[in-house]
């Protein structure tokens, strides 16, 4: 935690004003820091004419990845509105409900169709809001008085284990992890940033934009995530750094091997939720340093790996973390799957907006519950076993799925694996497994039992009842499976299922 009068997001941007060899790529475009922001100023100004003062400046941002969003981060910084990300895979009422939750005014989108009936939007392409903002050309770059802990933006979680929350997500909250990261990277105004990851989500925010604003870098930004073009963008952004979540890494390395493939800029990687086998293969085969943290976008929880931490482990256990069984509260031994918590308080967890009992719920006790499944080793290091939601009861025994999934990710035909429970009124629950196999592999269910056979680590409730051959796995825009979707399909499913005993 910060102490109050930490880093704003105004803060990082004030150096910037006067700079124009460095700024923002889109595609073939490029706009200087100094541009830029007074591009943010010109935002701020049209909108705020349009705002009623008497209600919570929020904007609702239903957009891609474009220069555009980057102009209302700044404008935010500048003026003190507040952005809220918008999924652009949400529609209709759900997405109604996300703009009403967050007390949006309007919301700004690239895609008219997506926004529901009813909502105020304003078409940000097109010719009447072009005019508009032309009336406001030349206002005035200037700082609001901001404090570090005023609200910055809302991000809604993703939505995997429950409806979304907008999580508060303050000015010391980017601003302090972009500090950290370009510092931590040794990032300056010679590197470019690449920002792929959608800037609705915590990911790209705290790991991507404000690690360029704080570097004083250039901002190179992708629409969409494309696993093909990645490399070939590094390459004609001169990219140095670049921030992922989920399964980017995968897809990326499943794309064909060129001798080249190491000949590029990129110096770092950093991230979350990376298949522990794909950091490795990463970093080899495009000659650049990964590192995969652990966070999410409510931030209660912090795990940094130390050098001497073991490979799959997310760190060590610290005084602000502990592992705590699910039905006890009481502290888990070593090997025992338990929920990951800090026992300290909240950390940087800010609360939920117009949410108050999830809020009451994640903070139960005093202590902030991440919601997430974990284990330790004897020597203190941590282990994530999946979400709370995916905790399954087999014949007696609670089981995480995560550790499962490294199992089965073991087999090389497989590329991609979720493991889910779905419930048998014997056991409790059964364990299923979906996976997705490698272009040109065949499953053959004998040669996979085969396979469970010769794991010595995986028990015998851990073995998968049910393998899933599947061409793809639901996802949410930031690549996390939707379980759910598959627990609720179970075997009966367009796929095809296979029975897999113990033998």
């Amino acid at each position: 935690m910060t102490e109050p009068g930490g880093p704003t997001v105004t803060e990082l941007l004030a150096p910037l004003v006067d700079i124009t060899d460095r700024g923002v790529y889109e595609e073939d475009s490029f706009t200087s820091w100094r541009d830029h922001i007074a591009a943010g100023a010109q935002l701020a100004a049209a909108l705020s004419a349009r705002m009623d003062p008497s209600r919570p400046a929020h904007i609702g941002a239903l957009l891609g990845n474009t220069a555009f969003f980057s102009t209302l981060l700044v404008a935010a910084g500048l003026r003190g509105l507040v952005p809220v990300g918008l999924n652009p895979t949400r529609r209709g009422a759900a997405l109604a409900s996300d703009i009403a939750r967050a007390d949006c005014q309007l919301v700004l989108t690239d895609d008219p169709s997506a926004v529901p009936d009813g909502v105020d939007f304003i078409d940000v392409g097109s010719a009447v809001w072009a005019a508009e903002l032309a009336t406001h050309t030349g206002a005035p770059v200037s700082f609001a008085d901001i404090a570090a802990d005023d609200l910055f933006m809302l991000i809604f979680t993703s939505g995997t284990s429950g409806e979304p929350k907008a999580v508060r997500v303050t000015h010391d909250k980017v601003a302090f992890p972009g500090r950290m990261l370009a510092q931590r990277f040794g990032l300056g105004p010679e590197d470019t940033c690449y920002l792929a990851m959608p800037l609705f989500h915590s990911n790209a925010i705290m790991a991507g934009w404000a690690v360029a604003a704080a570097a004083g870098a250039s901002i190179a930004l992708r629409h969409k995530f494309s696993a093909s073009q990645f490399i070939p963008d590094v390459r004609r952004y001169h990219a140095t750094y670049a921030n992922y979540v989920g399964k980017p890494l995968s897809y990326i390395l499943a794309t064909p091997e060129r001798p080249d493939d190491a000949d590029n800029p990129l110096k770092f990687l950093y991230g979350n939720e990376g298949a522990p086998r794909d950091l490795t293969r990463f970093a080899d085969r495009f000659d650049v340093r990964v590192v995969d943290g652990f966070g999410s976008t409510e931030g209660g929880v912090a795990i940094a790996r130390t050098p001497d931490t073991p490979d799959g482990s997310l760190g060590p256990l610290t005084d602000e973390v502990a592992i705590l069984d699910v039905l006890t509260g009481q502290p888990c031994p070593p090997g025992v799957v338990g929920e990951l918590v800090n026992p300290t308080g909240a950390g940087w967890f800010r609360g939920y907006y117009n949410s108050p009992g999830a809020e009451a719920e994640r903070m139960a006790g005093g202590i902030y519950h991440t919601g997430d499944l974990a284990y330790c080793d004897d020597a203190g290091y941590i282990y994530f076993a999946g979400r709370l939601g995916d905790w399954m009861r087999v014949d007696g025994e609670n089981l995480g799925t995560a550790p499962i999934e490294r199992i089965l990710l073991r087999h090389s035909d497989v590329a991609e694996v979720a493991v889910y429970p779905i419930p048998d009124p014997a056991v409790g629950d059964q364990v299923m497994a979906a996976v997705v196999l490698r272009d040109g592999a065949q499953f053959d269910v004998d040669t996979f039992r085969d396979f469970l056979d010769e794991q010595t680590d995986l028990g015998p409730k851990q073995w998968p009842s049910f393998v899933r051959v599947a061409t793809d796995l639901p996802r949410t825009e930031t690549f996390k499976v939707l379980k759910r979707e598959l627990s609720a399909q179970g075997t009966d499913c367009a796929d095809p299922v296979y029975p897999v005993k113990v033998r």
